[in-house]
């Protein structure tokens, strides 16, 4: 075999020798042996912590879910009221106008009737006054007219007054001066 070994010389570089591999397998037990009883517990204390970590940290982002969740619950309510509130006061203001506006028409129809019954009664005192100025205008002119007429001065007050308004009750009184 040592021949077989010799003649081919790239093939002894592709085997390890049995020494070589008893040194590796011990080398590899210590490493392991080394390697679990001081890294893996360290490694494995930090991956539990990173672990402890990020539980907490879902903890925290659900807590804080939670209370953004309840901050709109309690926005949108609030909204609602407000929507609410807005609405009773349009209401209100909307009955307010209502209310103006038919006290303002009842006011200006009182008012408007007040002034056409003022209105009515300065007619019939002007009315009233006209017709005792024109009385005593159209009997004076009467009285001058029959005093020519006749030839005489009536000048007895009392019978030209007299005579004077029965003329003016008759004129009142035909179906002429009625139009």
């Amino acid at each position: 075999m040592i021949q077989a070994e010799e003649s081919v010389p790239g093939w002894r570089l592709l085997v390890p020798q049995p020494q070589e591999i008893v040194w590796t397998l011990i080398f590899l037990v210590i490493f392991a042996l080394v390697f679990m009883k001081f890294i893996l517990p360290r490694l494995n204390a930090v991956l539990e912590e990173r672990a402890e970590k990020i539980e907490g940290g879902l903890k925290k982002a659900e807590e804080v879910q939670h209370q953004a969740d309840q901050l709109k619950a309690d926005q949108e309510q609030a909204l609602a009221e407000a929507r609410q509130e807005a609405s009773a006061i349009r209401d209100r203001a909307r009955q307010d106008g209502a209310r103006i506006i038919e006290e303002a028409k009842a006011q200006a129809g009182s008012e408007n009737e007040r002034l056409l019954t003022a209105g009515r009664q300065q007619l019939n005192a002007e009315r009233t006054s006209a017709a005792a100025q024109l009385r005593g205008e159209v009997g004076t002119l009467a009285s001058d007219l029959a005093s020519k007429i006749v030839g005489e001065s009536l000048s007895d007050d009392e019978r030209s007054r007299r005579v004077i308004d029965r003329f003016l009750d008759d004129l009142e009184s035909s179906p002429t001066a009625t139009r």
